[in-house]
């Protein structure tokens, strides 16, 4: 029987828009300009930098019109001190192979070389537009690590501290409206950079924890606390602890009254959800020195929500406004339209417009708008084993999250935190955690994880592995920026003080005070949530055995780390490191490049390949690496699918993948690697994750049926077919099955493999809904190796699978048409296999006229199996301007298939 498939992933979010140059940070007005340059923005600005030791001038000097900067060196704003120095060349790029590697001396580390190394001016000159005219005028800095003097035309305006503080400054008076004005930035690297080495950093913990950190002082600093290194990221840190102006600086316009730290807060009558009550606050700050009287005006016009207040405000006065349903009855809302997280519902936002109008003023003043989601989050431990569980609008939400550590050099860019949270959400997950050593995220993150339903369980800055912060007033300010400006997003669903460790003490008490609609918890490991693991390559029979860690069972409750790596493709492998590194592998630098070899990549993972039969050369590796992966992601979502909320052998509430997305190259990936290529793991996550999935056990060779949406669905038809490794049909089973709402079919039937099969066969899993139509399928290949217990490397998901190489070959064939708008660029391509033999792995790979892979690209599936005769639509995006005018080349080809080419010609 033939089947065309037709990836879900894109018939279900063809609402996505593509990013567009922008910023990561919200603008503050809509008269508004960000002084960025880097590669990425499309800007006029550009900024220079040069060591302090090495100025001889006074800081009035140099941020006055007449100095001359010929001698300064192009900087990359928002970037850092070693981005900048880097992009001129002073020293080689730290993520190419070993570079980075501190022992090499190549990059001076900033604990040995000493503060005044990294310590630097940045500079950069800039005009007034002319739509500001009679308007106050601001600069913000919307991230600054870690100390800075900020200097225009020759006056100190102020200083900032702390990494995640946000500050602006009001530059009316001082700005120099028709000519240029000059901007002087004095940036000092972390007070306390620690060393990477691990001398007197013994501290208890769980086992296999607190050994990262380095010597735990970085801590002390209110930063990026992996900076100094750990296992998943430059295992020796990065070398200035990346000192810099990281994000936006923005220069904006505004009336005399502001509008700030909008939020929205739904209160909903549970479990009945056909009104919601809202509450808006906000700030109103009389930026001048005499009196203002006004009227505020509040509209949200798809709720039909429209009413204005009259303020008087002191002169400079601040305050807080609170609008009540029961001042403001149109605040009570008639059915609304509510934000839920992926697969439980839409993900609708409303927009809210605030205006301040001052009385006999003429335009309009002050105007500022936000987005916000009508929903209730509400966290509790009501469940059998007192484990920790998540519901929105009152409906329990069983999580299917991951970590989400930061781009290690603060790389980051609108492109590439688009093309992240979109494999993100194109991988089925519906939480994050950012984690508590990475930073705070921005803007634009939260903006996409509202939009693509994504909730986000924010942590602050401390570890277990490092000290506490010493200045905790400045803990608490940079605590107190980031609460209020992520608290109103639809996706902020929970804080966390800590990273297995605990809480400076009041910070539960602020952060209740600044938003008292979500959960707390004083850090990860604690009220319902308990330790992690594993994180290094296992056995994944010991996943379904649950085994897999040596701290006991893991596979229950709420685990909030709990990971496997992969290794990059070949494409990527080749960007990684020298070639003379890569094959035969040296493994110091593929070590290096895992961590400091954290995941096993040289040692377990490659007996893992080896099971495959032993490679002949890098490529042979690489494809089976993907086989290796693949089975490692999978296994661990179906493992947790099973045991949700007790329909399964436990009772499981949440898991949090540890991790998903790469900081730095490396030979452990994860759901796609640092150069954004996908693996093998994205994919076969997103068929784990999949909202219906039937799913197969290795150790009880029973096959379920999961669902991830709010209903029931009757009448489906599961069907299980085993074929041989000539793709002949050995057995079939079925079974008509009525599907529990948000539940799970456990064990529909068992498949008993017939004794005459092959060492090396392959499963079949398609369900169908009651009239007979496709809803989702899953591929397993499987060996006849009887597992012999924990810790051995045996069993039919991991050993025996040398035959795999006898494969028969087979032949594809590709047809392929594009279209193309001002955004995107998107690839229709039918992949048939017109052979004999089923085609193993099939791999699609878009590339640039000299073959290289063109990246990010969203395929809607890869690395997938068709058995002989069967073809598959997928669908490829990718945004306009990676190409241009560009041929496009389209490669296809699988584990036993020769590769074959398309030319898309514009």
């Amino acid at each position: 029987m033939k089947f065309v498939y037709f990836s879900l992933f894109f018939i279900c979010c063809t609402a996505f828009v593509f990013a567009q140059h922008g910023s990561l940070s919200t603008r503050s007005s809509s008269q508004s300009v960000f002084l960025s340059a880097d590669h990425i923005s499309k800007t006029n600005y550009s900024w220079k930098f040069k060591k302090v030791s090495e100025i001889q001038v006074s800081p009035e000097k140099l941020s006055s019109a007449g100095y001359t900067a010929a001698d300064w060196m192009p900087a990359v704003v928002p970037g850092t001190v070693l981005n900048s120095l880097v992009a001129n060349k002073v020293y080689p790029d730290p993520y190419f192979g070993d570079n980075n590697r501190k022992e090499r001396g190549i990059i001076p580390d900033l604990n040995d070389a000493g503060v005044e190394f990294y310590h630097y001016w940045f500079r950069t000159e800039f005009d007034i537009p002319a739509n500001f005219r009679d308007k106050k005028i601001w600069l913000k800095f919307n991230g600054i690590n870690y100390r800075s003097e900020i200097w225009l035309n020759g006056k100190n305006i102020g200083t900032m501290a702390g990494m995640f503080n946000s500050r602006q400054f009001d530059i009316t008076e001082l700005a120099n409206r028709k000519g240029k004005n000059i901007l002087a930035v004095k940036v000092k690297p972390v007070d306390i950079p620690g060393s990477s080495n691990r001398s007197k950093n013994v501290r208890a913990g769980a086992v296999g924890e607190n050994a990262n950190g380095g010597d735990g002082e970085m801590g002390k600093n209110v930063s990026m606390l992996m900076s100094v290194g750990w296992d998943f990221t430059a295992p020796d840190g990065i070398r200035d602890r990346n000192t810099g102006i990281w994000r936006e600086v923005e220069l904006f316009a505004s009336g005399p009254v502001l509008i700030e730290h909008v939020f929205v807060m739904s209160k909903l009558p549970l479990p009945d959800t056909t009104s919601a009550e809202e509450t808006i606050k906000l700030d109103l700050v009389n930026s001048t020195n005499r009196q203002q009287r006004g009227v505020l005006s509040v509209q949200v016009k798809d709720a039909g929500i429209s009413f204005s207040k009259a303020v008087t405000l002191k002169a400079g006065e601040r305050r807080s406004i609170t609008l009540t349903p029961n001042e403001f009855k149109q605040l009570r809302i008639r059915v609304p339209k509510l934000w839920w997280p992926l697969n439980k519902g839409n993900q609708h936002l409303y927009r809210l417009d605030l205006k301040f109008t001052a009385d006999g003023a003429s335009s309009a003043g002050t105007v500022a708008s936000t987005r916000f989601g009508i929903r209730e989050i509400s966290t509790d431990q009501q469940t059998p084993d007192r484990s920790r569980r998540f519901l929105v609008n009152g409906h329990p939400v069983f999580i299917r999250g991951s970590n989400w550590v930061p781009e290690a050099m603060l790389r980051n860019s609108v492109s590439r935190t688009y093309a992240e949270l979109r494999y993100t959400r194109q991988a089925g997950i519906n939480f994050l955690r950012l984690w508590g050593g990475g930073i705070a995220e921005s803007d634009y993150f939260y903006q996409l994880c509202d939009e693509f339903g994504i909730l986000v369980w924010s942590e602050f800055w401390i570890t277990g592995d490092t000290r506490f912060p010493t200045d905790t007033a400045l803990y608490f300010a940079n605590l107190e920026s980031t609460v209020k400006r992520i608290r109103n997003h639809a996706s902020s669903a929970y804080y966390v003080s800590a990273n297995e460790s605990t809480e400076i003490k009041g910070a539960a008490e602020l952060i209740h005070r600044l938003d008292p609609t979500k959960g707390y918890q004083p850090q990860s490991e604690c009220c319902g949530i308990h330790d992690g693991s594993p994180y290094k390559y296992e056995n994944p029979m010991q996943y379904f055995e649950n085994t897999a860690s040596k701290r006991g069972s893991r596979v229950d409750g709420f685990n909030p780390e709990y990971g496997a790596p992969i290794l990059p493709i070949l494409s990527s492998l080749k960007e990684l490191m020298p070639e003379k590194d890569l094959w035969p592998a040296n493994n110091a630098v593929w070590s290096y490049l895992d961590g400091g070899g954290f995941h096993q990549m040289t040692t377990k993972y490659r007996e893992a390949v080896e099971q495959f039969g032993k490679p002949g050369s890098l490529d042979d590796y690489a494809k089976k690496a993907q086989f290796v992966g693949a089975m490692n992601f999978r296994a661990i979502w179906e493992v947790w699918n099973y045991n949700k909320f007790g329909y399964g052998d436990r009772f499981a509430s949440g898991l949090l993948f540890w991790y998903h997305n790469s900081p730095v190259p490396q030979t452990s990936a994860r759901f796609y690697d640092w150069f954004l290529e996908p693996t093998a793991g994205l994919y076969y996550t997103q068929n784990g994750l999949a909202p219906l999935h039937p799913q197969f056990d290795y150790f009880k060779n029973t096959v379920s049926v999961y669902n991830d949406y709010r209903r029931a669905f009757k009448g489906y038809k599961l069907k299980a077919t085993v074929y041989n490794m000539d793709s002949k049909e050995m057995l079939t089973m079925d079974s008509t099955i009525n599907i529990p709402a948000d539940g799970l079919n456990k064990d529909v039937f068992k498949i008993t493999f017939p004794k005459n099969i092959t060492q090396v066969h392959f499963i079949k899993l398609v369900l169908t809904d009651n009239s007979g139509k496709f809803v989702a399928d899953a591929f397993y290949w499987r060996s006849n190796d009887e597992y012999k217990g924990a810790w051995t490397m045996t069993g039919p998901a991991v050993s025996g699978f040398q035959e795999i190489n006898q494969l028969n070959k087979t032949t594809l064939n590709t047809q392929a048409s594009q279209t193309r708008s001002a955004e995107k660029i998107t690839i229709k391509a039918n992949v048939k296999n017109t052979g004999t033999s089923l085609s193993f792995f099939t791999q699609l790979r878009l590339a640039d006229q000299d073959g290289k892979s063109i990246k990010p690209a969203f395929y809607s599936d890869n690395f997938f199996n068709l058995l002989p005769g069967e073809q598959k639509m997928v669908q490829i995006e990718i945004p306009a301007d990676l190409i241009q005018n560009k041929v496009i080349r389209l490669f296809t080809g699988g584990f036993n298939g020769a590769d074959q080419e398309v030319i898309l010609q514009k």
